[in-house]
């Protein structure tokens, strides 16, 4: 890969290595704590700009699959380097695991921990911007689970903490630099909406994590893949992108819905070249609505602060989650009913930005 570079790690101190660490013998490390890097990309992702180091470079061709030819967004703050460590370990001694363990997060001492088993978890430590992930090559076999459980794990975890942004489960299109938040329960529509925005030319953000700066209101968020299910593909009528989504790879959810998992950097659609600033959130709901013709109901400001809480309980422990609430109220929020066809809605968000 043209951004994965064999990098030689060089000791600029003028010491010798062996002391610098206070070890004396070069064989001695019995933690395997000064394995070397040889491989390194660096990328921009959610306004920071991430160093990926490790000692394997199928890991980093999994980093490329996961981050390249994403839009370089930068948000109005100051942003540190983040680096994360990815480390292949050997494989396990119990092959052939269909689904490896969900992950369990630990917090303490100023780090963070996700732990799928002994062989495979990532450890932050958020106030020095670095991250470690470990992961035993028969993970290889399981890359969703891989990318999304730890490498993406890593990544939310320290550009919010890092950057102050507030962590949303939702979606965000717009249009001219506007975006509109798409909120509500899984299985709402949330996906099938943002698909459709897309095919109706808006700017597409995010469909499942979307990253709130909460002062300008900034959302950013990575527009690599598309999932949705089998039976959403009944409305899509262009052929060519009925084949984009139906030839995809199928990934297993956790809670164990298959959905297609569409590469969206294959030239369907627009990506939004830069954070996009919200104009309002939606709550997206999987009721039809009683008057097909208004699709669209306003929330009341003093519900508005309630609704934000019940729909993201974690960010809503989050530091920056009170500014963030504050700011929405003032531009406001809507419920949305699902409509007979989602082009009806996608007209209804049409009407929003303007």
């Amino acid at each position: 890969m043209h951004s994965i570079q064999l990098k030689l790690l060089n000791n600029d101190s003028g010491l010798d290595d062996n002391l610098s660490y206070g070890v004396r013998d070069a064989g001695a490390d019995p933690f395997n704590e000064r394995s070397v890097c040889a491989f390194s990309t660096c990328k921009q992702i959610l306004g920071g700009r991430f160093r990926f180091e490790s000692n394997s470079e199928v890991l980093l061709q999994l980093v490329e699959s996961t981050y390249g030819a994403l839009p370089p967004h930068e948000l109005p703050i100051a942003a540190p380097e983040f680096r994360v460590e990815l480390r292949l370990s050997p494989r396990q001694a119990n092959p052939g695991v269909v689904e490896p363990p969900p992950v369990q997060t630990q917090a303490g001492a100023g780090l963070i921990c996700g732990v799928m088993d002994a062989s495979n978890y990532a450890v932050l430590m958020p106030e020095r911007h670095m991250a470690l992930v470990v992961a035993s090559e028969d993970m290889l076999s399981h890359p969703y689970y891989l990318r999304y459980e730890l490498i993406e794990f890593a990544t939310f975890m320290l550009a919010t903490r890092g950057l102050g942004l507030v962590p949303l489960h939702g979606a965000c299109i717009g249009k001219q630099g506007r975006g509109i938040l798409l909120l509500g329960a899984s299985g709402s529509g949330k996906s099938t909406l943002a698909l459709h925005s897309l095919l109706h030319g808006f700017d597409f953000l995010a469909e499942d994590a979307v990253f709130v700066e909460p002062e300008s209101l900034f959302a950013t968020g990575v527009a690599n893949y598309l999932h949705v299910q089998a039976d959403a593909l009944r409305f899509v009528e262009d052929d060519e992108t009925r084949r984009w989504i139906s030839q995809s790879p199928v990934i297993r959810r956790r809670s164990g819905v298959l959905k297609f998992e569409s590469d969206l950097r294959k030239g369907r659609g627009q990506l939004a070249a830069a954070p996009l600033e919200l104009v309002g959130a939606i709550f997206v709901s999987s009721q039809l609505a009683d008057d097909p013709r208004t699709l669209l109901s306003v929330v009341p400001d003093d519900e508005i602060a309630a609704r934000l809480s019940a729909d993201q309980p974690y960010a809503a422990r989050q530091p920056g989650w009170q500014r963030f609430v504050q700011q929405l109220t003032h531009l406001g929020a809507y419920q949305l009913h699902r409509g007979t066809h989602p082009q009806a809605s996608v007209e209804a968000l049409r009407q929003l930005l303007g």
